[in-house]
């Protein structure tokens, strides 16, 4: 990882957040103490047991909820609410049913701030070439209920990427998808990310997932965090070669990080949905 200060795409300083809870009358710590800088071209993924603040932080560096105190820089300027240049991707599509794929993937680029420097040849060719790089050529007139979950979610990540956005917040993506489209699509994602291309080339993107194996497959770093409050429990530097979709699993050093990643979290994980932690004291120690 750089340590150049200009390379530094995010900063998150000391951030913390509460929910208060007005009819109760009880404050909730989300997240606490939590700073981490995040490199321009890097792919970062988060993890952690249910509960531990990650779709928070995601929302936080997207500028739809605010800390309760620290700070979130993005190119050294702080962040005070929703932008172009931070696009959000979630687990449910939202797509609009009376768009085609077309006009859902276009939609930002003709009716926000994302098109307003294009002309209409412009953004046209812009969808095309979207819709294009995530497979969907010659299903650009289709509506949604006439898709599949996986071809739902490639519209739903055209249109992310047509919009421009220099980084990518994706709050579990592929989390609604069965086994054999989640393969492919992270595979396809790795594509679209730029895998193979320079860093330079790259956009950043962070990446919140339950899924240990998908987040070893994708990251360059994976943030495992703890709850009661959420804090960052270990950041694990993903040094496996790429292109990785074809090879990674096979590689000795995959399973390495899987099993080091569900030893950090995996008593709290047992707690969440109410089972036993484990009594294994050498469950929270590393395997690599």
């Amino acid at each position: 990882m750089s340590t150049h200060a200009d390379a530094t795409k995010l900063r998150l300083t000391g951030v913390t957040k509460s929910f208060f809870t007005p009819r109760t009358g009880t404050t909730t710590l989300a997240v606490a103490e939590m700073s981490l800088d995040i490199q321009a071209g890097e792919f970062i993924c988060i993890v952690g047991p249910s509960g531990c603040g990650k779709s928070t932080v995601l929302n936080m560096i997207a500028g739809l909820d605010s800390p309760s105190s620290g700070r979130i820089e993005k190119d050294g300027q702080g962040i005070t609410g929703p932008g172009a240049d931070r696009g959000v991707m979630f687990q449910d599509y939202a797509l609009m049913p009376w768009q085609s794929v077309e006009g859902n993937v276009g939609f930002g680029l003709r009716h926000g701030t994302p098109g307003q420097h294009l002309n209409a040849s412009q953004r046209q060719e812009r969808i095309a070439h979207h819709i294009d790089l995530v497979g969907l050529r010659g299903s650009e007139h289709k509506y949604p209920h006439q898709l599949s979950g996986g071809m739902r979610q490639r519209v739903a990540l055209a249109r992310l990427l047509a919009n421009g956005p220099d980084i990518l917040l994706l709050d579990e993506p592929l989390g609604a998808l069965d086994a054999q489209t989640r393969l492919i699509l992270q595979a396809e994602l790795l594509r679209i990310w730029g895998e193979t291309a320079p860093v330079s080339e790259r956009k950043t993107a962070i990446f919140i997932t339950h899924d240990i194996e998908e987040a070893v497959l994708l990251a360059d770093r994976v943030v495992v965090m703890s709850t009661n409050p959420g804090r960052v429990r270990e950041v694990v530097t993903v040094d496996l070669p790429r292109p990785r979709a074809g090879t990674a699993r096979t590689n000795p050093k995959f399973g390495l990080f899987v099993e080091h990643i569900w030893s950090l979290i995996r008593d709290e994980a047992y707690r969440a949905i109410g089972g036993a932690a484990s009594a294994d004291p050498a469950s929270h120690q590393a395997t690599h």
